[in-house]
């Protein structure tokens, strides 16, 4: 009998992880992406001697990584090496006040008895809280599968205990008084596509999972991380076909047995996993007479998440005194994420998360020079915006912003710069109404409300990746693949991984 095959949609880091997963598990394992680089979200732009990762820069829970390697005998360091990033972000307020958010306690409540004495009790209690939603919503819950409704009831008293069906924004006002400090204190749910005004308090989680893993770079940029996995890949026997979109997952007798390409090639196989947003798999790639629970009706029902107006830029000068990550904050914190996800409607104003790689890893660009990403929340495409018109302009402004603040100097100095839109992710990325994050992480669309893992309309179709339980971000997507572990078929004739060769330590 031949190895069961699994088909593996999207070389995304979640699809990268279940394919690593897959094969451990002994399937013959074939990776299909559609655009002409692996990563998806986490692909690297190459202009002019610069490196600019194109999606997420942020690593946190960095031991997942460590897992996926162990799982078929090599040592993650062997591929790609993490380095700590200290301050984890620099806040920066209009008002000129900075407030550098670190692992180190002491150095944290110092600032925040700076910004209000009265503050650190407060965050002191809050910490405790985000401990306990950490230790039931992440250690326990986020690798398990929610595809039945019981398993969603049997966890909503202990929600209800931990005060989750309040916001995140909420939830920290009850511990801090200083409107600063709560801005510090909920932009993290940004992060992962969430409104902190409108996303549940379970997210506070995040605040727990970075001050005890840390906030982590991988030299080399994330595309490192995609290099290191790819080359896993290779030497474990997958294949990794690039330029292959698939159009269509062929269903029989309520089964996924074959996918096709665009160029009509057909590839059998037991079972497909889809690194891809569910709402473009269900309506673009399953035939609507096999969907009874994602009719095109119920997937126009979502809320999708707010989308990224992200600039790219290199300079031939040096800030030295520049954080690895700022977050840029606005003269408007609720009103401008209303205008964002709510009104869609593209403000004057707006709030940037600055990223400079080369405080780090001076090779993201050539010597003497620095490497930027700045990325702005924007409303998604269905807001109408054209940003063919638009974009530009945006960008302009933005740049004109940095250099009048953070980086004076910056337009004498400009080396090269481009942008994506929203229209990056929806034609480039192929997510549903160019969301960055899939379905937006409200309450009414997480855990057992977001897409399953387990498709319920096709048996052996299975989803990983941020539109999917537990959602978006580096930790969730990589999560997303653990999950699998509880709902796939073992094969029924394990096909060997082949063993690992010597290990030598990567040079740092």
């Amino acid at each position: 009998m031949a190895t069961e095959k699994a088909i593996v949609i999207g070389s995304g880091l979640g699809g990268l992880a279940a394919a690593i997963r897959l094969r451990a598990r002994g399937y013959e394992v074939t990776v299909l992406e559609a655009m002409d680089q692996p990563g998806g979200r986490a692909a690297v732009f190459q202009r002019e001697g610069y490196t600019f990762d194109a999606g997420p820069t942020v690593v946190t829970a960095s031991y997942l990584f460590d897992e996926l390697f162990a799982l078929v005998g090599r040592d993650r360091a062997d591929y790609v090496e993490f380095m700590p990033v200290d301050p984890f972000y620099r806040v920066a307020f209009q008002g000129g006040e900075v407030f550098d958010y670190v692992g180190d306690e002491e150095r944290l409540l110092a600032q925040i008895a700076a910004f209000n004495p009265a503050d650190v009790e407060g965050y002191r209690r809050f910490a405790v809280h985000a401990r306990q939603i950490f230790e039931v919503g992440y250690a326990q819950l986020a690798d398990k599968p929610f595809d039945r409704a019981g398993s969603m009831l049997k966890i909503v008293p202990e929600l209800i205990r931990l005060g989750c069906y309040r916001s995140v924004y909420g939830l920290v006002s009850q511990y801090i008084e200083d409107p600063r400090l709560r801005q510090v204190l909920t932009f993290e749910p940004l992060l992962v596509g969430g409104n902190p005004f409108r996303v549940p308090a379970i997210y506070a989680l995040i605040h727990h999972l970075e001050r005890k893993w840390g906030v982590e770079y991988a030299k080399g940029g994330t595309t490192a991380i995609i290099k290191g996995m790819c080359r896993l890949l290779e030497e474990i026997g997958v294949e990794l076909r690039l330029s292959t979109p698939v159009v269509e997952i062929e269903v029989v007798k309520g089964r996924a047995r074959a996918v096709r390409t665009g160029d009509g090639e057909r590839l059998g196989c037991d079972l497909v996993v889809a690194n891809a947003d569910p709402a473009m798999v269900y309506t673009r790639m399953v035939a609507a007479r096999h969907r009874r629970w994602n009719s095109d009706f119920l997937v126009r029902r979502k809320k999708l998440s707010m989308s990224l107006f992200v600039g790219y830029f290199g300079a031939r000068k040096t800030w030295p005194g520049l954080a690895h990550h700022t977050i840029i904050l606005g003269p408007r914190y609720k009103e401008l994420l209303e205008d964002i996800f709510e009104r869609k409607v593209l403000a004057e104003d707006f709030s940037l998360y600055l990223h400079a790689p080369t405080r780090s890893d001076a090779s993201m660009a050539p010597p003497g020079c620095e490497a930027f990403y700045v990325l702005s929340p924007v409303p998604n495409n269905q807001s109408g915006i054209d940003w063919e018109a638009r974009g530009q302009r945006y960008f302009d402004t933005i740049l004109d912003t940095l250099d009048q603040s953070h980086l004076p100097g910056l337009r004498e100095h400009l080396d090269v710069n481009f942008f994506v839109t929203p229209n990056y992710f929806e034609r480039e990325l192929r997510s549903a109404g160019g969301a960055a994050f899939g379905p937006e992480p409200r309450m009414s669309q997480s855990a057992f409300f977001r897409y399953h893992n387990r498709s319920e309309d096709v048996d052996g179709l299975f989803f990983v990746g941020a539109g999917t339980h537990p959602g978006a971000g580096m930790p969730g997507v990589l999560t997303s693949a653990k999950v699998l572990e509880h709902v796939l078929p073992t094969p029924q004739v394990r096909a060997a991984v082949p063993a690992a060769g010597r290990r030598t330590r990567a040079a740092s």
